[in-house]
């Protein structure tokens, strides 16, 4: 399994920024897909995740409303649009993959992570 994530950067507060992860090695159409997050000092946080055919998602309460996780089986890709940027959104975002929904977010298979950081 390989997760390639991209898009993070500096932005300011209000801001908006694209996240992007590309998979490969297992079945993406067969699998949940997840973004979480870790800031500095602070544990993994689940974000958001979508069902294998784009029919549900679910958001963390702190970013409902300002970002939209999607994805493109044709070409093994998810995404996380995210706008209205806060401080608080300052972490190292993952992309993830579970074959079941509801799973606890540190036995997740992450990539590396983009970094997104929200100046005030």
């Amino acid at each position: 399994v390989e997760l390639v994530e991209s898009g993070g950067g500096s932005v300011q507060a209000g801001g908006s920024l694209r996240l992007s992860c590309v998979g490969s090695g297992f079945f993406f159409t067969r699998n949940w897909m997840h973004w979480v997050r870790q800031a500095p000092g602070k544990e993994l946080e689940w974000v958001a995740s979508i069902g294998r055919d784009d029919d549900k998602t679910a958001y963390a309460d702190s970013v409902k409303g300002r970002f939209t996780i999607s994805r493109d089986n044709t070409k093994n890709m998810l995404y996380l649009q995210m706008t209205s940027l806060k401080s608080d959104d300052t972490a190292l975002y993952y992309c993830a993959t579970t074959r079941l929904p509801d799973v606890p977010v540190d036995t997740m298979t992450r990539g590396q992570g983009t970094q997104v950081t929200v100046s005030s």
